[in-house]
């Protein structure tokens, strides 16, 4: 059976010789206008299919000459003649949001949610001639301190959604979620509020929201994944003696032996004192030793250290 010719150029609205900027940008457009999401007209969504089906073959350069030299066929022109399967869109077709441009979709969700958003792919199934949409999973970025990283326990987030009226206008609302952030979790990691996503239609189950984490910079310590960096400062006679100091651990102070001549530059390594990574056991805390020498000088102590320049045979050059 021939295939309807589908005409891309007339869907999004450009001529045979626009630019490839120039179809992206009547897409992104378009995908704003029709999105499910946002128009609750009852063409909206086929509209909204139409032009993600031309966006596929136009924006790619390749699908696009195919399309202009064979029309309908190009994708068995594609393939030799074998194996025609016409273009997305049909009634057997499973069709993803994932589908079209993902840094349009991830565009679009920035723009529909502000900063932070990002919007996932939406599954759309068909069964017993009753259409379901599953609704998209959303992501936001939840931060935290180190404190709370080491600790886990409840937090309280607020982040902006949208929410629509009778009439189908979509406006901005806060919603306050309470989260349990995991003892020891890493940067990167992802917290789901299952049903907390897009609504689903249809019978199909509302999309999840995700969270990923950020751990926010500490002033004391820098974060190597499960290990903590600290920056440690000695005197010039604590190195060299030999000392007990205090060192800052997440849970406050605790005392680090210093070994007799050790260097500027050195790492010292306190065991089980870094960020959680089992119940039972942790990373280490890394401490730098970083020597320094007073910027003024009483008289006894010029008096002693030149003494100690006169006797000793220590030369750093050597």
């Amino acid at each position: 059976m021939a295939a309807t010719y589908q005409d891309y150029y007339k869907t999004l609205g450009v001529g045979k010789t626009a630019s490839q900027d120039e179809i992206q940008k009547a897409y992104r457009k378009l995908a704003r206008k029709y999105h499910p999401d946002i128009n609750k007209a009852a063409d909206a969504e086929e509209n909204f299919k139409g032009i993600n089906e031309a966006y596929e073959v136009l924006g790619d350069p390749q699908k696009r000459q195919m399309y202009d030299q064979y029309g309908s066929a190009w994708s068995a022109a594609g393939q030799g003649g074998q194996g025609f399967r016409p273009p997305p869109g049909g009634h057997d077709t499973h069709y993803s949001f994932r589908s079209g441009d993902p840094e349009s979709f991830s565009q679009f969700f920035q723009d529909l949610f502000g900063g932070g958003w990002e919007g996932h792919a939406s599954d759309e199934m068909w069964g017993g001639g009753v259409r379901r949409h599953r609704g998209r999973d959303h992501e936001a970025t939840l931060d935290i301190s180190l404190h709370d990283a080491f600790h886990g326990g409840k937090k309280t987030v607020q982040l902006e959604r949208l929410e629509y009226e009778a009439d189908g206008r979509a406006h901005r609302v806060k919603k306050s979620y309470e989260v349990n952030v995991p003892r020891g979790v890493t940067e990167g990691s992802l917290i789901r509020l299952a049903g907390q996503g897009g609504l689903g239609s249809g019978g199909g189950a509302d999309g999840d929201l995700f969270l990923k984490v950020h751990i926010l910079p500490d002033p004391r310590f820098q974060l190597q994944e499960h290990d903590l960096v600290t920056t440690l400062k000695v005197s010039p006679w604590e190195a060299a003696l030999g000392a007990k100091v205090p060192v800052p651990t997440v849970d406050g102070l605790v005392n680090l032996s210093i070994p007799p001549g050790t260097q500027s530059g050195q790492t010292l390594r306190l065991r089980g004192k870094g960020m959680p990574i089992t119940p039972n056991s942790f990373g280490d805390l890394l401490a730098e030793v970083h020597i320094m020498v007073p910027s003024t000088l009483s008289s006894r102590e010029r008096e002693l250290l030149e003494e100690l320049a006169r006797e000793s045979r220590f030369n750093p050059r050597q």
